[in-house]
């Protein structure tokens, strides 16, 4: 416990070379968890990042058994339960029940290929709750393009996307795509996801993914400005996690999780004070006064 709090080592360790790749690793995937987070609880699709990490995780055990790097194979795997989420889950009343059947077979398959595999126990561990030491410059570059690539989709599905999010009817109506972009939208989360699973591990890249955005869409209504914070909380809970575990030697996602947790307990206390706020402006001596008889 002692050494949680040792700033002179954690300084040391911050001049190492593979402290600053995780550093970037992480600021790039708080980056596209900013931007993707808030379109992902206004479609309400927080157990679908879930059900994707689970067969991100499938992959990236696949892939360490076959002695690859595990990126790629987390990749395929939440590409191919995106795809598989936006195919079965296209009914509102069946999505639940499609990403529970995805994510109990992603789960299961996962931990039989990482029984298959004879190397170490670490190598297992990280997968499930991240390790920074395993990433690699190599790692940072596919991050970095894969990122890029999101990024770029984003920009060019965003509005239509958007107004498919928050008014579906209208927007069908229209003409808008939706089922085509809800199926882009939903490899686009599978890539973002899979990408987290060496640094926050594949069983709470949620905290990431949705916690931030749930806080930040508490305390504002625009999408621009949700978008901000939720970057902002992100890279926060990201960065914040990473140098906090280096001292103590503890996994990366323990402290990513307790940054994001505490900045949406926060936000969920500063949208009840301003509602009680408004209630109590609403119902004031100035509200209750008859209006004057002319």
């Amino acid at each position: 416990m002692d050494r949680m709090f040792d700033f002179g080592l954690t300084a040391q360790l911050l001049a190492q070379p593979f402290v600053l790749t995780a550093l970037l690793a992480a600021g790039v995937l708080g980056l596209l968890a900013g931007m993707l987070g808030p379109l992902i609880v206004t479609r309400r699709m927080s157990f679908a990042v879930h059900g994707t990490a689970e067969l991100a995780f499938t992959g990236a055990a696949g892939a360490l058994l076959l002695g690859v790097g595990i990126e790629y194979g987390a990749l395929a795997g939440a590409v191919l339960a995106a795809l598989l989420l936006g195919l079965l889950g296209g009914r509102e009343s069946e999505r639940d029940s499609v990403i529970g059947a995805i994510l109990s077979f992603g789960l299961g398959l996962g931990v039989l290929l990482l029984w298959f595999y004879p190397g170490r126990a670490a190598n297992k561990f990280g997968i499930l709750v991240g390790q920074i030491v395993s990433i690699e410059p190599t790692n940072v570059l596919v991050l970095v393009c894969a990122a890029v690539a999101v990024l770029l989709v984003l920009a060019l599905i965003y509005r239509p996307l958007l107004f498919a999010s928050v008014d579906p009817h209208v927007a069908a109506a229209r003409g808008v795509p939706a089922r085509t972009l809800s199926v882009v939208f939903a490899v686009l989360v599978g890539v973002a996801t899979a990408l987290g699973v060496q640094i926050v591990g594949a069983l709470l890249v949620v905290a990431l993914m949705v916690t931030p955005a749930a806080a930040a869409t508490r305390i504002t209504a625009s999408p621009w400005l949700a978008t901000l914070l939720t970057v902002v909380f992100a890279e926060t809970a990201a960065l914040g996690g990473i140098i906090l575990s280096l001292a103590p030697g503890a996994p990366v996602s323990a402290f990513v999780t307790a940054i994001s947790f505490t900045i949406y307990l926060v936000c969920r206390l500063i949208a009840y004070l301003r509602d009680r706020a408004g209630k109590v402006t609403a119902t004031g001596p100035a509200a209750a006064a008859p209006a004057p008889v002319p």
